[in-house]
This record gives structure tokens, C-alpha cells and sequence, in this order.
């Protein structure tokens, strides 16, 4: 079994609100989780209007799986025509086999 974790930083250059910086992240974030059904919030930089931080989980059999997994998010996050990604760190824990 391995973990994936990655968290990844955007810049939200247009956004002048918190209501503004809410529309894109929470957007952003069912969009991950409905196509690829990993587990994934906001975690950091609530009261800022043009950052913000997102959380990414998965689980799987492969480390081979996830590599390819966390780069199909980091491909759909740098789509977004509305944020900037400035910072993207996944990391793999290998989990011991029973």
C-alpha cells in the first residue's frame, strides 16, 4: 500500500474578495474530488483573498499508480485559467503489506 500527499499552493491574481477566492477554490476542489475521487480541502490561507492552499490525498496498490495519478491533478490545477500554481509537493509513505 501507498499514500500520496501532495499540497499545492495557488495564486488567484483577478480575485477581490473572499467570496470571489470561495467560488474558484470550492470549484476546484469538487472537480478534483468528482473526477478522480481522492480526498482533497482547502487547508491554509482562508482569510486571504489571492491565496490559497489545497490538500490532496489517495491510496493505492502502486507507487506507479499514484506518480501517474498526482500528475493528472497537477495537469487539471494548472488548467485552471483562474489560478496560478506556485508551489506542488507530493510525497509518497509506503505502507507495510500484511
Amino acid at each position: 500500500m501507498v499514500v500520496a500527499v501532495s499540497v499545492c499552493e495557488l495564486h488567484l491574481p483577478a480575485v477581490r474578495s473572499l467570496k470571489g477566492k470561495r467560488r474558484i477554490v470550492k470549484s476546484l476542489v469538487e472537480r478534483i474530488h468528482r473526477r478522480y475521487r481522492v480526498s482533497v480541502a482547502e487547508t491554509a490561507f482562508h482569510d486571504l483573498h489571492q491565496r490559497a492552499e489545497i490538500a490532496i490525498a489517495a491510496v493505492a496498490v502502486r507507487e506507479g499508480e499514484l506518480t501517474h495519478l498526482m500528475q493528472q491533478l497537477r495537469d487539471l490545477i494548472d488548467a485552471e485559467s483562474e489560478a496560478i500554481l506556485t508551489f506542488w509537493e507530493p510525497q509518497f509513505i509506503e505502507g507495510h503489506d500484511s
